[in-house]
């Protein structure tokens, strides 16, 4: 046997035993009498949640191509079934982000050319990047939802300052996020498990995913007539990187990646995702 071989072995062997993963099919509607300002009255926490919802129909479709050209190769039969659950929960994802997208278009934002663009950058990683940093990239940005689900979303009163209409979507899919971040981490530690790729990817994905995402939101900031509002722009960034700042006692989390023994199970958060689940989820739970 190989040292690779020896070494896809062990990982395989050390990936989790247990997946806490149920695909819900959600129907959300968005009523038009929805403020356009639906996250705390507030342009800028509002565009910065529509800019990524822009880009997670073809991004999901992505994360799920990416797992499944390593599924026959998985030999745990708990892993199998996590996959089949992680592709469940991410169609469904692009399915009701469809919908929420729709809104987003109907209140005069061009949401549909992010999800273009999205989709034409997605189809230029599967041209040229392998299909083991395709997996990887796959792993990085589950990583980062996993943070933001779980560290942002969910771990704070960020959702009750969302209209209670537009709130549910965020906390089904940050659960749903929470419940399937290891899965993606677990095939490529099972197939791949190059330590190189990942973590280089990891560093790639980060300046790709805040460069897109926050031209993305100056691009909708314009068009709502706020992008002049240097108010606006102030405390949104202390907001989220100085005080409170949000994104910024995400900073340890995000560098846990990086660590050889990393794993995402090591950020246990299971007791607030059961919160959330009876609060937002009621009967599918």
């Amino acid at each position: 046997m190989t040292a690779v071989a020896v070494k896809k072995q062990q990982a395989a062997a050390a990936t989790p035993a247990a997946y806490d993963i149920k695909v819900r099919r959600m129907d959300f509607e968005f009523s038009d009498d929805i403020p356009e300002f639906w996250y705390g009255n507030d342009p800028f926490r509002t565009l910065l949640l529509a800019a990524l919802s822009g880009g997670f129909p073809e991004g999901e479709r992505f994360f799920i191509d990416s797992v499944r050209n390593f599924q026959d190769q998985v030999t745990d039969p708990e892993l199998q079934q996590a996959i089949r659950a992680f592709i469940g929960q991410e169609g469904h994802h692009s399915k009701e982000h469809r919908e929420l997208n729709a809104f987003l278009e109907r209140k005069g934002y061009s949401i549909s050319k992010i999800d273009r663009w999205v989709g034409k950058g997605m189809n230029m990683y599967r041209r040229r990047y392998s299909k083991e940093r395709q997996l990887a990239q796959t792993a990085a940005v589950e990583h980062f939802t996993a943070l933001l689900a779980e560290q942002y979303l969910l771990n704070s009163d960020e959702l009750d300052q969302m209209d209670p209409r537009m709130a549910p979507i965020w906390a089904w899919h940050a659960i749903e996020e929470s419940e399937h971040k290891n899965v993606a981490f677990d095939v490529y530690r099972a197939t791949v498990n190059d330590e190189w790729i990942r973590r280089s990817q990891m560093a790639v994905t980060s300046v790709m995913f805040v460069t897109f995402t926050t031209l993305d939101m100056i691009r909708l900031l314009r068009e709502s007539g706020h992008a002049g509002d240097i108010k606006m722009w102030a405390r949104g960034i202390n907001y989220f990187w100085g005080f409170p700042g949000r994104f910024r006692k995400l900073i340890p989390g995000y560098l846990d990646y990086y660590r050889r023994d990393f794993h995402p199970s090591q950020h246990d958060n299971r007791a607030l995702i059961e919160k959330a689940r009876r609060r937002y989820l009621g009967s599918k739970a």
